[in-house]
């Protein structure tokens, strides 16, 4: 496979022919008015996407960031191999649902867990796009506990969207719920397993950014 990656105009514009979507639809679809995206494209003004533009647009398409622009994933370069075939995940010093301003891209690695590849393989992962956070809260309790550990595949977000539970980034802040398709196109819920915790339904994908989809969580034994 080449190493070519697109212009994001250029890739942005090809996406667009695709899936059969206008300009001034897209632009709609961000709130920007009728010629934003057209502008964007063929003029080259704005000269970059502001990140929120890119946000909305990545997740309506159902693709990367990084394929419009944006960075790429930090997590597909952090994983090594270390003795007969081990794959080391980066355990992020971050918790899901941790509050406004949370982020997964950029932040440190408090340290790794070894892994075997089949395992990982197994579990339908990408050993290349996995890290590890801990969660933080009882909103998704008893499937999820205050203090687990989580294994998030950051390969497997909107464009292999189905039920299951996912990282996600809402009104500024960073939590772990379980994601379910609502009726229509491009809507979902987003689900508290927990009842004393609030649900949203039939919420537009712009409305919400999937960082990963949890494969697997580790506790501690009470």
């Amino acid at each position: 496979m080449s190493d070519f990656v697109d212009d994001p105009r250029a890739a942005l514009d090809r996406l667009l022919r695709e899936k059969g979507i206008d300009y001034a639809q897209l632009s709609a679809r961000i709130g920007r008015n009728p010629a934003y995206i057209q502008q964007y494209i063929k003029r080259g003004s704005p000269r970059r996407l502001a990140e929120e533009d890119r946000a909305r647009i990545a997740a309506y398409l159902g693709v990367a960031e990084s394929m419009l622009g944006g960075p790429a994933p930090r997590v597909a370069a952090a994983n090594r191999v270390r003795g007969p075939g081990m794959v080391l995940v980066p355990k992020l010093a971050i918790g899901a649902s941790a509050g406004a301003g949370a982020s997964i891209d950029g932040e440190p690695v408090e340290g790794e867990l070894a892994f075997d590849p089949r395992w990982l393989r197994g579990l339908g992962a990408d050993p290349r796009a996995l890290s590890i956070i801990r969660v933080a809260g009882d909103s998704m309790a008893p499937t999820l506990n205050d203090g687990d550990d989580i294994l998030v595949d950051g390969s497997d977000a909107a464009g292999r969207l189905r039920d299951g539970i996912y990282v996600l980034r809402m009104d500024d802040g960073l939590m772990v719920k379980r994601v379910a398709r609502a009726p229509g196109q491009g809507r979902l819920s987003v689900i508290s397993d927990n009842p004393q915790y609030p649900s949203w339904n039939d919420l537009p994908m712009t409305a919400v950014r999937l960082v990963g989809r949890v494969v697997w969580t580790g506790r501690r034994v009470r």
